[in-house]
């Protein structure tokens, strides 16, 4: 039985990895362990393949593209959902199956979400500030003066993109006690528009992937429909909102706050409006970083690996076409 060597890239832990040094010779070099930070181009990545002598190529940061693909590859992973650090249609040209891993930081997004709604609805950053500060009483105010805020049992949340994240969100919020409600063409058991639903939720989370059809899905029109005194939650992606409209929007005093862990560039200038508003918590797009994360997607590449190897075609393969030129 020939001996395959994977190159990986991507950070990898648990019984993804296990089952991967089964399959091959596993040499480990993640990315996320350099100190500057690493990312590798398709020139840069060959070569380090080819150094290597890998035939398997896993990765999750850095971009395969062009002379990768010169290389005896049997088979490319990419640790994300949407494997769009790889140039899938060269892949396919050269008859190299790609795997992603679906939902691996379902979980640890939601959690996020929640995190970040938590934060914003009780003045969390702002009170852990006054306690740090030594200003418990600040201007001659009491903390109970200046925290108090509506509970989250009994009010309702709206999710945009009902998706692996949207659902794993859901059932948190429902947790709470919250009516949610969802908004996505794609699925049938979300059953408001989006008018609709901006018009109902107490809460507004966004959990929809970035298209063409939902770049800044949320602008000025749509912040004017929301409740006065809506929370507006972002864990997904910027380009999902405009920035300017949520500014004026939170500026008007409409939006109550906002909790954002995403932004255009990954990068918010310090003197960004954002940047100055008491009831806004702004996260440096951290909702995926966990460890449960790494062993999710190496489960899922790990395993999709195996069938691959043993001749199937696994339910995470981008490309099935690319066995039909294999």
């Amino acid at each position: 039985m020939t001996k395959h060597k994977a190159l990986v890239t991507a950070p990898f832990r648990g019984e993804g990895l296990d089952t991967l040094r089964g399959l091959a010779e596993v040499v480990l070099d993640p990315w996320i362990d350099h100190v500057p930070l690493r990312l590798l181009d398709g020139e840069k990545l060959a070569q380090l393949t080819a150094d290597s002598g890998a035939d398997i190529l896993i990765v999750e940061s850095d971009f395969v593209s062009g002379p990768v693909f010169d290389l005896p590859l049997l088979a490319i992973g990419s640790c994300r959902g949407d494997p769009n650090n790889v140039d899938v249609a060269a892949a396919t040209e050269k008859g190299i199956p790609v795997l992603r891993a679906p939902g691996r930081n379902a979980d640890a997004v939601a959690e996020m979400t929640i995190a970040l709604l938590f934060a914003v609805n009780r003045g969390l950053v702002r009170a852990d500030l006054d306690v740090r500060e030594g200003k418990a009483y600040r201007d001659g105010t009491i903390p109970y003066q200046r925290f108090r805020a509506w509970q989250l049992a009994g009010r309702t949340a709206g999710i945009v993109g009902l998706g692996a994240v949207g659902r794993a969100t859901k059932w948190r919020l429902e947790g709470l006690g919250m009516q949610v409600i969802a908004c996505d063409p794609y699925a049938p058991d979300a059953t408001h528009s989006l008018d609709d639903l901006l018009a109902e939720a107490d809460v507004v989370s966004m959990h929809a992937a970035v298209t063409p059809e939902t770049t800044n899905l949320i602008g000025a029109d749509q912040f004017a429909r929301m409740r006065d005194g809506a929370i507006f939650i972002n864990s997904a992606r910027a380009q999902l909102h405009d920035v300017d409209a949520l500014v004026a929007a939170l500026q008007s005093g409409h939006l109550a706050g906002a909790g954002l862990d995403h932004f255009v560039g990954e990068n918010l200038a310090v003197d960004h409006p954002l940047c100055s508003m008491g009831n806004v918590v702004l996260t440096p797009h951290i909702g995926g970083a966990t460890y449960d994360t790494e062993a999710n997607h190496s489960k899922l590449i790990a395993d999709g690996l195996a069938t691959l190897l043993a001749g199937g075609r696994p339910d995470n393969l981008v490309n099935p076409e690319a066995l039909d030129r294999g």
